[in-house]
């Protein structure tokens, strides 16, 4: 399920695992908020209860936040803000390098941990522990690379400078499904921009987050610099900081709907606005394609994070010739998944979020049947403790069958077939979506073209997994806003200030 890098990388964790044991690893994430670098019971005592996906079992039951204290966390970063800010950016660097190797150290505590609340397997824990992490690491090195310029004006009569400035206190929300990447991705282009920030993870999946703030706490983070709020009425807690003049700024990870929603909000202040929102990735096979290397990457591509993840393939625009072939291979391929919890030996395939996202990709598949495609493999929920569903291959899926509209979000493998180039861009086009895409051809001029033709922020071309923190992460269209990671990332935190100053030899 994983790439031969991230394998490699996780050959060494083998058996450590035994060293941390789930009581005490629940026992150490706090259950307070964290605000103002104390961790704090919430205003009005309530308890957000979080469960493991795997059996249904209360995992850990912890602060909800109400607005109030969503407004106390704004407060502590206001007030940290202009001392973070001036803070020197080796100083902001060394935290954020610090971090980085205490995520090393916990490693299989952050992998166990996100397979406890989330569901995935532990191996693609790992594997996000791995890339998460890198998040930290990559933007302790652009902290102290942000620059400007000086020059002189065409007419000469002056001198131009463009400086970079921290945008201010900024709220960041996570989703539930890569609950450690998408805070650091987050957190380590704020920080070392000189930003602080507010942080509200998703109800869902909250631990990683309360364990990261813990850590960062470790790594010599200053008092309300990052401050965290869990909560189960999310909208009762965010609408108040994002109405408060002193934000600057609003970064979201999820649904396109919440997305739309927040930038109507975030418009009376006139709020920098990130949004990283809903996808329906292509993957197109032609006929030229190495299909065992098309077969690889699409069950890296589909199956990585058991389907849940907005860059997961969820329509496959195989070329006629060869669909009968691909759907027989990736068919065979799945068949040996093995599903049960995460945290059992050799699982590929955990359980799903909760009960809906078991329903939305049983009724997905059960559209598409009903129009005529044919189930390969799986399509139905597993009876039983869990939330599980069979990974399952569909083809000859038909067009207007809302699994080619709408994102899966599970462990559902679609094939729609087109006969040209020209039909598979049309295809592969139409959606209000524009995150990801996946191409698998041998032409390099066909490759070249595709870049220029498919209507994405993203592309993987003859490969599955295309995330890395030293690449910019987002979309076009539908798909959001902005982007995160690479140089582009800590741009998204700062402000251009240009001055005019008078020519010094006048």
């Amino acid at each position: 399920m994983l790439n031969d890098k991230v394998k490699d990388v996780l050959e060494g964790a083998k058996g450590a695992l035994e060293k941390v044991t789930e009581k005490a690893l629940l026992a150490a994430v706090p259950s307070g908020l964290y605000i103002g670098g104390e961790w704090v019971a919430g205003e009005q005592g309530g308890d957000l209860k979080v469960y493991n996906p795997a059996n249904g079992e209360v995992l850990k039951s912890i602060a909800d936040a109400s607005p109030a204290d969503g407004i106390r966390a704004l407060d502590a970063a206001v007030a940290a803000a202009d001392s973070w800010a001036a803070t020197a950016p080796r100083v902001r660097a060394e935290i954020l390098r610090k971090a980085f190797d205490l995520m090393q150290e916990r490693k299989e505590e952050f992998a166990l941990l996100m397979t406890l609340e989330m569901g995935k397997p532990l191996a693609e824990a790992r594997g996000e522990v791995a890339y998460g992490g890198e998040f930290l690491r990559w933007f302790s090195e652009e902290a102290v690379r942000i620059s400007g310029r000086y020059g002189t004006n065409p007419e000469g009569t002056g001198r131009m400078i463009v400086s970079q400035h921290p945008v201010g206190p900024c709220f960041l929300i996570t989703p539930w499904n890569f609950p450690l990447a998408m805070a650091t991705r987050k957190i380590g282009p704020a920080l070392a921009a000189g930003c602080t920030v507010v942080v509200k993870p998703a109800a869902l999946t909250p631990l990683t987050t309360l364990y990261f703030a813990k850590l960062l706490e470790d790594a010599g983070l200053p008092a309300g610099v990052v401050n965290v709020v869990t909560t189960s009425t999310s909208g009762a807690v965010s609408d108040p900081i994002i109405a408060d003049p002193r934000l600057r700024k609003i970064s979201f990870t999820g649904s396109t709907p919440v997305g739309v929603s927040l930038m109507k909000k975030a418009a009376d202040n006139v709020l920098r606005t990130s949004m990283e929102l809903g996808g329906n990735a292509p993957f197109v096979v032609f006929e030229d394609a190495d299909l065992d290397k098309a077969v690889e990457g699409a069950l890296l591509a589909k199956f990585r994070n058991i389907g849940e993840a907005c860059t997961a393939a969820n329509r496959f625009i195989v070329h006629e010739s060869v669909a009968e072939e691909f759907a027989a291979k990736v068919t065979e391929k799945v068949k040996a998944f093995k599903v049960g919890p995460g945290v059992e030996d050799g699982v590929t395939i955990g359980a799903l979020i909760d009960d809906r996202a078991v329903a939305k990709a049983n009724s997905l598949v059960q559209d598409a049947v009903s129009r005529g495609a044919t189930v390969r493999t799986g399509g139905n929920a597993i009876e039983g403790e869990g939330t599980f569903y069979e990974p399952t291959v569909v083809s000859d899926v038909r067009p207007g069958s809302d699994i080619l509209r709408e994102e899966i979000f599970g462990p559902v493998l679609a094939i729609v077939t087109f006969k040209d180039e020209d039909d598979a861009v049309r295809i592969a086009n139409d959606t209000e979506y524009g995150l990801m895409s996946y191409v698998f051809t041998q032409d390099l001029a066909r490759g070249q073209r595709m870049i220029e033709r498919l209507e994405t922020g993203m592309m993987g071309l003859n490969v599955g997994v295309v995330s890395n923190a030293a690449a910019p992460f987002g979309g076009i269209k539908q798909s959001g806003l902005g982007r995160e990671g690479g140089f582009e990332g800590i741009h998204e935190y700062l402000s251009t200030k240009y001055t005019m100053t008078p020519n010094p030899f006048a």
